[in-house]
C-alpha cells in the first residue's frame, strides 16, 4: 500500500469529521442527559463510530508546505514559512523588529 500524503489524510478526516458531525452531537447529547442505560448504549455507539471523524483528530497544516508544528493561525502558515514571507516583504502591515 502506497504511503498516503499528510494533506490528503486531513482532507479525508474533514470529510468524515462533517459527514458525522450531527450523530457524533446527537449521541453525546444523549450520553450527557439520557438516563444511565441510555447513556451506556450511547457511548456505545459513540465507540463504533470511525476514530477520525472525531474532531480532536484534525490538526492546523501550513497552506502552504503542509508542516503541522509551528502554524500561525492568524496567518494560516507555519512560522517558517511566515518568517520568509516577512522578510521578503510579501505580507502587508509586518516587518522585522531588528534590523
Amino acid at each position: 500500500m502506497a504511503k498516503e500524503s499528510m494533506k490528503a489524510r486531513e482532507v479525508r478526516r474533514a470529510k468524515l469529521v462533517a459527514k458525522y458531525a450531527e450523530k457524533r452531537a446527537a449521541l453525546k447529547q444523549i450520553v450527557r442527559t439520557g438516563d444511565p442505560a441510555e447513556a451506556f448504549e450511547a457511548a456505545q455507539k459513540l465507540q463504533d463510530l470511525p476514530k477520525n471523524s472525531n474532531p480532536i483528530r484534525m490538526h492546523n497544516r501550513c497552506k502552504l508546505t503542509g508542516r503541522p508544528k509551528g502554524y500561525i493561525r492568524q496567518f494560516g502558515i507555519s512560522r517558517i514559512q511566515f518568517r520568509e514571507m516577512a522578510s521578503n516583504g510579501l505580507i502587508p502591515g509586518i516587518k522585522k523588529a531588528s534590523w
